[in-house]
């Protein structure tokens, strides 16, 4: 596939030149020409007004997706417990079924697991697939993996949502694969793209294929990128289900009620020769503290923070509070915390009452995992200090002078 320029038509505009992303239009003699950078991305066909752009790209053509319907998650379990990012992701499925006027589904898969679908429909969910077999009681990638594929090519939903756990970032990709459509990894934002909006200035193809995209109402995917410098906001045009994965804490548990959700049983043929892995024993990892994401008061220590000493005393006031510590990924980093211990955006975001944020700048980072707490604490001997553009309270001052009076006080019987 090439892109030329017609110097006979071109008048030197520099319209092309302006929206090539890649910068591979250059200008020689007053006429643009495409250089052997081009990737042929075909950005630049539509804006020259003097049609002195050619190409022999075929346009893509968007599939008929009239067949796919419904707004699909993932109820993740392990030993009958749901995951809590599955109850998140059921309140921001009902917002995105809205949108698409269609509806709500969960898909339950393991072994005597029924009794979790009450929770499923008390947070959303209208239908609920449920798979049982003794096969399925501890997840295995290819087991699960086979379940899914049939199910989507059996009931073909338009976009199907998982967690960003362990769990999920296992059996995701698998997924997608198998059905061959693309996913998106760690989404913080989900939205449906509504903008049907037509131009004069397109040709009857492509009248027709923006229609069968806006008709599909796209899911934007948006998900941090670079290190979580910028957003990237993703969509699948040309597959379906429009597959993402989410990170618990950014969506928000929501319980609806009346809801009598329709339990659709299917029993699938599975073969312990098929899974090809036997799990033969599960160690589960000692961990200190408990699940930062559940706690309704967090303390949290950054660069400021003296080393290990440092955050024994921030431990002390998270104990006071009954509370959990954590941490910035720079203390990750040195060894001081574990990483299920971090906020931000290559951590895990937080939703608590109280966040008391102690040596931490606050870069975007960091900001994007604790913005959704409801109030925010700020110690920090910098008063320029993008953490307190965030605060509901500052206090500027040396943090290992602050804390231990916030110790002493709690500890005489005070309260925040």
């Amino acid at each position: 596939m090439t892109i030329w320029i017609n110097k006979e038509e071109c008048d030197g505009c520099k319209l092309c030149q302006r929206v090539c992303p890649y910068e591979v239009i250059e200008m020689a003699d007053g006429v643009a020409v495409v250089t052997d950078r081009c990737t042929s991305c075909g950005a630049c066909l539509d804006v020259c007004k003097k049609e002195a752009i050619g190409s022999d790209i075929v346009p893509r053509v968007v599939p008929d997706f009239s067949d796919y319907s419904g707004v699909w998650v993932f109820a993740e379990q392990i030993n009958r417990v749901l995951a809590n990012v599955v109850l998140e992701l059921l309140g921001r499925a009902r917002q995105l079924a809205g949108g698409l006027n269609e509806t709500v589904s969960a898909v339950l898969v393991g072994s005597q697991v029924e009794n979790l679908c009450d929770t499923l429909a008390e947070h959303g969910a209208e239908k609920i697939y449920l798979v049982e077999d003794a096969l399925l009681a501890d997840y295995r990638t290819i087991a699960y993996a086979n379940v899914m594929e049939n199910l989507i090519n059996q009931y073909k939903p338009s976009i199907l949502l998982m967690g960003a756990t362990a769990l999920g970032r296992d059996l995701a990709p698998r997924v997608s694969r198998r059905v061959g459509t693309g996913l998106t990894a760690d989404c913080t934002e989900l939205t449906i793209d509504e903008d049907t909006e037509k131009s004069d200035d397109k040709s009857p193809d492509q009248e027709d294929q923006a229609s069968k995209i806006s008709a599909s109402k796209i899911l934007w995917q948006t998900r941090p990128a670079f290190g979580g410098n910028v957003m990237a906001t993703i969509a699948n045009r040309y597959s379906r289900p429009q597959m993402a994965t989410v990170r618990p804490g950014v969506m928000e548990k929501n319980v609806v009620e009346n809801v009598n959700a329709e339990i659709i049983r299917v029993s699938l043929p599975l073969n312990e020769m098929d899974i090809k892995t036997k799990i033969l024993e599960i160690i589960k990892e000692p961990r200190t503290g408990g699940d930062i994401t559940e706690a309704n008061v967090i303390v949290a220590g950054g660069r400021g923070i003296n080393g290990q000493e440092g955050f024994d005393m921030l431990e002390q006031l998270a104990d006071l509070l009954e509370g959990e510590l954590a941490c910035t990924r720079l203390i990750v980093e040195q060894g001081i915390m574990e990483q299920h211990s971090q906020v931000g955006q290559t951590g895990k975001t937080v939703r608590p009452e109280i966040y008391i944020a102690c040596g931490i700048s606050g870069a975007i980072q960091h900001r994007a995992g604790m913005m959704e707490s409801r109030y925010i604490i700020a110690i920090n001997n910098d008063p320029q200090a993008p953490i307190f553009n965030v605060a509901n309270w500052g206090i500027v001052g040396d943090v290992h002078e602050i804390v231990p009076e916030m110790i002493a006080q709690l500890s005489k019987g005070g309260t925040l």
